[in-house]
């Protein structure tokens, strides 16, 4: 039998590609992907119907997909109203899914109306058992009672509404009066305040072979069972075409793109084929910065750690924050959290002599990339360089080709995550480019939304083994051995080694000094109800499923005195008859914030102008070098307190449909992201909605999983820039609910909602979510105070949540202030 041919309009959703998998793998069809305004058809053209017809011959079947927004909004649905439209000798079957269900429905004389209430992330029961057969070609016959995922807040309106309750079960599955053309194929009774809301959830169109569902056969909470309905469509489908004697025409260019996206590899080569690669080509240029990192071996040592020894105490010892520094912090990773190891790192990381390291930068609307080196030997030196991209070409191909030059053997001679590698952030606002959000083009300054360092010499502590590994990418030949000599040296005779290994289990903090006067902008309550208001307005009419609403705190510190160095991991010391000085160093809060707030994923970054202080619950993505990935998004939310203090507590109060919806509809996303670099089937949900405990906070955590494909050339960056910016930032669907919250907010979020991580030499990744976070840029300063003589650090944290249908104004202000309230603590001990 043909293997058959689907094409699929995407509406621009982010679900689109589980749709793709379902049916690739459970009709084992090739599904090809075209966006419902695709430049290659102009709409209006002498040509357009013409070029339309020849694409649609190619396919056995069409998909219209869900979408943000109405059916009644031309820009909404695009090439779905042409489809509906077709001419008798152009039909072909179609399905259509949520929005092209309703657009199926309005273009056959229904009606679209708001719901009562939004069902977003609601798992139902479909109602589709009949007393007789209503429709020959009844998809749901057969099929067993199931439960499946709704995502709307618009309903189609066929006259449902003015059916007495006495005729309602007589009549429902009969062709309504206000629209004669469709036959309903099930419901959804939805318990209101005021009565039952009846909800169509599929039909049948009686003349033309297009069907409908309401609901979302592809979401993880949709129950196996309805599976069937989509075999069912498709086994109708292909009898409509022999009836009508309707073949596919093969061999025909098509317009249509597959749904996995070709790797930026073999992008790279593609265009070196085509001669306009200069990003390839700077990478195989002789210059100084080019070559860095080129035919490099590993080398490293291990040692014991002393039990009393943390990860601020091996920066210290090594003076290693001279003016720039990277650390990743498993700070939790000695807590005792019950029900909670999978939370705990095990690995922190460690880059040393930063300020040596080549690093590359990019600013959201520029057309190159900058390669620099700060200093050598801790001298300052102008050693920079830009790399301009082709017209196809873009950062994640410059960081893919360099990397995949700098690639070394994933060997196990020693268990670390990180041997050598890019290091580093991305902003938000990078994350939004990739999703074709726009971004001002003018900012007020040229900050760098990509800044990765290229770190050969690194510390990585394994907390479970209680041992650390100093390591080196050192060119070949070269001798490694001294310089990991010294910094073993350096560590094993310190002072804070020696007291390490009798010392007690604990952490000690210097108390904050009181002369720091901050001074705190924080977000007013009516305003950010406000704007939570807003954001469900825009969800009520269909424009959104789910807002990842935030807000942002400033708080300005005194600032560095001319005459302290800029370290960041040491102070100045004070002579006793010197004013004291009011300046806080970032090092002194972060280890305060990592007193605080322990997490897995916390980090401290000075880096391209930035300062960033994290302790950060939520892990990204991971990848190992095999290309098995896992992203676990977060979202759920409660404080610890007396009433909230066990994980049994917390899963009571978590597992409710709000939160849960919450949850389901990042999981969607997540899916779809990673479906679209790892392919159909490719993708599992090993754990759904689970609640795990933290130092300050119970969340409630998936866990998405996904396998690259063995061929093809893509690596971990193929991953990173296709699931950007995180989807428990945003919302669902991605770039509508990004451009909403660009309207809604009205600010950028920068480094707060991007991502902090690493990619290693041996194509591993570990990415987390910027969150919990405090941050600064050298560049922004607030006037003094009075009696202070140096201009202000303004320093920035976010908070926010997901706005739902079912939010409160006041419970949603409620959990920003509740995640505002960690990294604000740390400036108000100050």
């Amino acid at each position: 039998m043909t293997r058959p041919r689907i094409l699929f309009l995407d509406a621009y959703d982010s679900f689109t590609n589980n749709i793709v998998s379902l049916l690739t793998t459970l009709l084992d069809a090739d599904v090809h992907v075209l966006p419902i305004d695709t430049s290659l058809l102009k709409h209006g053209s002498p040509t357009f119907e013409d070029d339309f017809h020849r694409e649609l011959s190619s396919y056995h079947a069409v998909v219209c997909g869900p979408g943000p927004g109405s059916p009644e909004v031309e820009k909404d649905v695009g090439l779905m109203r042409c489809i509906w439209k077709l001419r008798n000798e152009h039909l072909l079957p179609v399905l259509g899914v949520c929005l092209g269900f309703q657009s199926l429905v309005l273009s056959s004389g229904g009606k679209v109306r708001r719901l009562r209430r939004g069902l977003h992330g609601m798992v139902r029961t479909i109602e589709h058992e009949k007393p007789h057969d209503t429709c020959e070609e009844d998809i749901f016959r057969g099929v067993s009672e199931f439960k499946a995922t709704l995502y709307h807040s618009l309903c189609a309106d066929v006259g449902q509404d003015v059916i007495s309750d006495v005729e309602w079960e007589r009549r429902r599955w009969d062709a309504p009066d206000a629209a004669p053309e469709l036959v309903p194929l099930a419901w959804a009774d939805e318990q209101r305040e005021n009565g039952r809301e009846r909800i169509l959830m599929a039909v049948k169109h009686r003349n033309k072979p297009f069907w409908g569902l309401q609901y979302h056969p592809e979401s993880v909470c949709t129950q196996p069972a309805g599976h069937a309905v989509i075999r069912n469509w498709l086994r109708e489908a292909m009898r409509w075409n022999s009836k009508v004697g309707r073949t596919v025409q093969p061999g025909q260019r098509l317009l249509a793109r597959n749904a996995v996206k070709p790797s930026l590899l073999s992008e790279i080569k593609a265009a070196a084929q085509g001669g306009h690669a200069p990003v390839l080509a700077w990478t195989e240029m002789p210059t100084s910065l080019a070559t860095i990192g080129l035919d490099c071996e590993y080398s490293y040592k291990t040692i014991e750690l002393p039990r009393a020894v943390k990860v601020p105490d091996i920066v210290e010892i090594l003076k290693s924050g001279r003016t720039e520094q990277i650390i990743l912090d498993s700070a939790n990773s000695s807590s005792m959290a019950s029900g909670a190891a999978d939370v705990r790192g095990r690995f922190s990381i460690i880059a040393l002599d930063v300020e040596e390291a080549l690093r590359i930068e990019h600013h959201v609307g520029d057309d190159f990339a900058t390669a620099k080196i700060p200093s050598i030997q801790g001298l300052p030196v102008d050693l920079e360089e830009t790399i301009a991209y082709g017209p196809d070409e873009n950062i994640w191909h410059l960081l893919s080709g360099f990397l995949e030059k700098r690639r070394i053997p994933a060997t196990e001679a020693v268990e670390t995550p990180f041997r050598g590698g890019f290091m580093g952030y991305l902003t938000y606002e990078m994350g939004l480019k990739g999703i074709d959000v726009q971004v001002d083009a003018d900012r007020g300054h040229h900050r760098p939304d990509l800044c990765f360092a290229w770190v050969t010499k690194s510390i990585v502590v394994d907390h479970v083994k209680g041992v650390l590994h100093v390591q080196h990418l050192q060119k070949r030949k070269l001798n490694a051995d001294f310089w990991i000599d010294s910094i073993v040296a350096s560590l094993q005779t310190s002072h804070s080694w020696q007291a390490g290994k009798t010392a007690p289990n604990t952490q000690h903090l210097d108390p904050m000094t009181v002369a720091t006067r901050p001074v705190f902008r924080i977000p007013q309550a009516d305003d950010y109800e406000a704007k939570v208001a807003r954001c469900q307005d825009f969800i009520a009419a269909g424009e959104s499923y789910e807002l990842c609403l935030t807000d942002q705190t400033i708080i300005t510190l005194p600032g560095r005195p001319a005459k302290e160095p800029p370290t960041t991991t040491t102070t100045t010391t004070q002579t006793s008859n010197a004013p004291k000085s009011a300046y806080v160093a970032p090092w002194k809060l972060y280890k305060t914030l990592r007193t605080r707030q322990p997490a897995p994923f916390g980090s401290f970054i000075r880096l391209g102008g930035a300062t960033l202080i994290s302790s950060s619950p939520e892990r990204f993505l991971e990848y190992d070098a095999g290309g098995f990935c896992s992203m676990r998004p977060m979202k759920g939310t409660v404080r610890k307190s007396n009433a909230v203090a066990t994980l049994s507590q917390a899963e009571e109060i978590l597992h409710v449909p709000k939160e849960e919806a919450e949850n389901l509809m990042i999981v969607d996303l997540v899916r779809h992201d990673l479906h679209g670099v790892c392919g159909s089937g490719n993708v599992t949900v090993p754990h759904l909605m689970k609640v795990e405990e933290y130092a300050t906070v119970f969340q409630m955590i998936t866990i998405v999983n996904g396998q690259l494909p063995r061929t093809g050339g893509h690596t971990g960056f193929d991953l990173l820039a296709a699931s950007l910016p995180p989807g428990s930032m945003t919302g669902a669907p991605k770039k509508r609910s990004c451009e909403l919250l660009s309207e809604v907010e009205r600010r950028e979020r920068g480094l707060y909602s991007g991502v902090v991580g690493y990619m290693d030499a041996t194509g591993k990744g570990d990415w987390s979510v910027t969150i919990r976070t405090m941050f600064k840029w050298d560049d922004e300063v607030a006037p003094p105070a009075e009696g202070e003589a140096e201009p202000r650090e303004v320093w920035r944290i976010g908070a926010g949540g997901a706005v739902t249908i079912l939010s409160t104004a006041e419970g949603e202000r409620e959990e920003m202030f509740t995640k505002l309230a960690g990294p604000l603590g740390v400036f108000a001990e100050a």
